[in-house]
């Protein structure tokens, strides 16, 4: 792992993407997108509908299961000013199943839009949920925007005076579905289905896993009848995944914190196909690559609260490693299987089935993968985290992927064409 990776400058990552190569809508059939192939440094092409051709037998493969929600919010100041509420992460309760349920009260850290025009006072609107009226009130709570929400973020509290409205029922009912900025468009009624994936299950995302967007109900049987292992977790992705590197080396850019969920069973698997991971997506990348990290802090000292498993920016570069880019702890390498056993037992001995967590983790070039040997992902933003991630894969050969894509008619970004990248 190298010292080097904090001082990468990010125009080494840029290059030209024309507004016509960024796809604003999805094809019809979402399996019929084109699929990139790159292969020990061979690249070809094919439709993604045919994946699982590709995919060894046995292999591992390891999706996120998240849910994209209608996080925008649109309140109607008695002047007239129109101010966007966008939730970004729970703040009370944090639990986002239990927020989900509130029917009364909760509070979110929150970005507004046009703030300036919010000096004071609450915002309010009127609406009915199934015949049932209903008044729902937004509370800046200023006091806290410094101290606990940072950043950009600021604290919301949401008052309704209906118990038998649910907050999740709220957001389906007023919520907008937030999607990417980089499409330039309003929200489509058909965008509701089309930016989830076919199995997304928990509610918590502001922008969705678009690996897995090319997925269909066909093409998951097609993996099962190739003898492809399927295993879920979860990670909630931050609207943070579009946040741009500004700064011009990448020890300037501060990564967003992202909520992750992993069951025993998962883990289980893991170790069951030697901790080596077919990852649908990056978000699924940061989450498996994460775990060797929590895992690692276990070895260091198995008495780690779950709230300090958190994997810290730039732990994966700060601590020891050798040659594999394995850590060594009292003159000894630490395997992906070490660290996988030791989130095992940590949850054997609090009589868990689930692992909350988070991270923080920046994937760049320098950084040497755990548990990720091949991956599925779309084209990214030039200038990205997520370029870097593929570059640190792909050791450096991202160019060669991205060169063929843009002479090839690829689409791109979050609506557009996928690729498989076995380095």
């Amino acid at each position: 792992m190298s010292e080097d990776t904090k001082h990468i400058s990010i125009s080494d990552y840029n290059y030209p993407l024309p507004d016509e190569r960024i796809a604003k809508f999805p094809l019809t059939e979402r399996d019929h997108s084109k699929l990139l192939l790159y292969k020990h440094g061979d690249v070809s092409e094919d439709i993604f509908y045919n994946l699982p051709e590709y995919l060894p037998k046995g292999a591992l493969m390891v999706f996120n299961n998240t849910k994209v929600i209608q996080a925008r919010m649109h309140f109607r100041k008695e002047t007239g000013a129109l101010i966007e509420v966008f939730l970004m992460e729970p703040a009370q309760p944090t639990d986002y199943e239990l927020m989900f349920q509130t029917n009364h009260e909760c509070a979110w850290l929150c970005m507004v839009g046009n703030l300036k025009k919010w000096k004071e006072g609450a915002l309010k609107r009127a609406f009915e949920i199934k015949g049932q009226k209903l008044t729902l009130t937004a509370t800046m709570d200023r006091s806290k925007v410094q101290e606990q929400a940072g950043g950009t973020n600021h604290w919301i509290q949401f008052e309704w005076d209906n118990t038998n409205i649910s907050f999740a029922e709220i957001l389906e009912a007023v919520g907008e579905l937030p999607i990417p900025p980089y499409l330039n468009r309003a929200t489509e009624e058909s965008d509701k289905e089309t930016y989830q994936t076919v199995y997304s299950k928990i509610k918590g995302s502001v922008a969705a896993p678009t690996a897995g967007l090319h997925f269909t109900d066909k093409v998951l049987k097609a993996l099962d009848e190739h003898g492809v292992d399927r295993e879920e977790l979860t990670l909630h992705v931050g609207a943070g995944t579009f946040k741009p590197v500004k700064s011009q080396e990448i020890e300037g850019h501060n990564m967003h914190t992202e909520f992750v969920v992993v069951r025993r069973q998962t883990l289980e698997k893991l170790l069951k196909h030697n901790c080596h991971a077919v990852a649908v997506g990056t978000t699924s990348v940061r989450t498996l690559e994460s775990l060797y990290y929590m895992g690692v802090k276990l070895v260091l000292s198995p008495e780690t609260a779950e709230k300090d498993l958190h994997v810290n920016q730039w732990e994966p570069y700060d601590l020891p490693h050798n040659e594999e880019g394995l850590v060594i702890v009292g003159g000894k390498p630490i395997t992906a299987e070490d660290s996988i056993r030791h989130l095992l037992a940590y949850l054997d001995k609090d009589g868990l089935n689930v692992l909350h967590s988070s991270t923080q983790i920046i994937i760049a070039p320098g950084y040497t993968y755990k548990i990720v040997k091949a991956l599925v992902t779309n084209f990214h933003q030039p200038q990205s985290t997520l370029l870097l991630l593929v570059s640190a894969f792909l050791k450096g050969d991202w160019r060669k992927v991205y060169d063929y894509a843009l002479s090839h008619d690829f689409r791109f970004l979050s609506y557009g064409d996928s690729s498989l990248l076995i380095p």
